[in-house]
């Protein structure tokens, strides 16, 4: 059976799945490659322990739970027991409902990092379960354990610069969730002037992420060929109902979840990448892995015109930014690229170089691993040979 020893590195969640991509490909690998002490993920999806592998141990701390609440407490607390009892020298945690399990940890003398995925305050600001008008005070509320908890942590690892602006900055190394330069890129991908009139959406499906706009743009765009072959799952199931019932569908290649090598082999095949999410206060200051995956694919993009998003594509030369919100305006972006291949691969290729000079993980490994070494210094944990 697969176990993490003591004296070792520990990142676990209670919401993340045990391959997802942060924690899982880059933050538990990087570490695992650097230092001799084993790195594991405790993850709760009662799938039980990982097959025998090269990488991180995959630990299962039990059956996923059957609601949120369930999931924020007893969840929390056998989480909170199997880490305890693993005594790791580094427990890394990555879902904001287990800060009380990181403040425990904390005062049973084990060194605790939070890893901040998503602007809390404005996530909340944007979560359908919550009542509109409880949505202000349980985001200042969430904001404010937050802020006071991370005081407490011994380091704090953000995704993006203005996650980071909530915490010290003594404590926070920001670490941004760019891709693998190499990951979705297949070895010999279509020519893309040899590729059919296809554009991609790969990741979670919402109405908040754009799904009706860009099916509604499909019915808009003068080519009866046009597909969009989107990869993923709905988060809400009355969504796919709705878009499964607009006219646009029937020009949908809706393949569901795909793994990585599935990815990279649809993204190599397609002419654009899709990133329509909408204006919500947790969307515009966001940097989504699919905006960058993108990119490291060679396509050119297709994204919400957000200011910062504007920065990066504009600042590349990698795509077109459009209202999100405007069918019409998406149409007439797929067009264009279909209509303009030469400077829409031009594009693609400007985002492949950012990646490989700028926007990558390597760069951004290396600073979880100085984080690591500052944490433990180099005779606690000496580099593997």
């Amino acid at each position: 059976m697969t176990r993490v020893f003591r004296r070792s590195i520990v990142h676990f969640t209670t919401v993340h799945s045990r391959a997802d991509t942060r924690i899982y490909l880059k933050e538990a690998a990087t570490l695992d490659g650097a230092f001799a002490a084993p790195v594991g993920m405790y993850v709760q999806d009662g799938l039980g322990p990982a097959g025998e592998t090269s990488g991180p141990a995959v630990v299962d701390t039990g059956p996923r739970a059957r609601n949120r609440l369930t999931r924020m407490t007893a969840g929390a607390w056998r989480m909170y027991c199997a880490v305890r009892r693993a005594r790791p020298l580094v427990a890394h945690f990555h879902d904001p409902e287990l800060i009380p399990v990181g403040l425990l940890l904390k005062l049973s003398g084990i060194k605790v990092v939070y890893d901040v995925h998503e602007d809390v305050p404005r996530q909340i600001a944007s979560k359908h379960w919550v009542p509109r008008w409880l949505r202000p005070p349980v985001a200042a509320a969430a904001g404010s354990f937050e802020w006071a908890a991370g005081r407490v942590f011994d380091a704090i690892v953000p995704a993006t610069p203005s996650i980071a602006e909530h915490f010290p900055a003594r404590k926070c190394t920001l670490v941004q969730n760019f891709p693998l330069p190499d990951e979705l890129v297949e070895v010999e991908p279509t020519r893309y002037v040899m590729r059919p009139p296809h554009v991609a959406y790969v990741g979670g499906i919402g109405t908040a992420r754009g799904v009706m706009e860009m099916i509604q743009a499909l019915s808009l765009v003068r080519r009866e060929d046009l597909r969009l072959r989107m990869a993923g799952g709905f988060q809400i199931a009355a969504d796919q109902s709705q878009a499964q019932d607009l006219p646009g569908w029937s020009k949908v290649d809706f393949v569901g979840w795909a793994d990585r090598p599935a990815v990279a082999k649809l993204l190599g095949q397609v002419r654009a990448g899709l990133v329509l999410f909408h204006p919500a206060p947790n969307h515009t200051s966001a940097q989504p892995n699919k905006l960058f995956e993108y990119m490291a694919a060679g396509l050119p993009l297709i994204a919400s015109d957000f200011a910062l998003w504007r920065q990066i594509v504009d600042g590349v030369g990698c795509g077109l930014l459009v209202d999100p919100l405007d069918p019409a305006a998406i149409a007439g972006a797929i067009q264009w690229i279909l209509d303009n291949p030469a400077e829409a691969e031009a594009m693609g290729q400007r985002g492949r170089l950012a990646v490989q000079e700028r926007y990558n993980w390597p760069v951004e490994g290396a600073k979880l691993v100085g984080l690591y070494e500052r944490l433990l210094g180099e005779a606690s944990l000496p580099k593997a040979a």
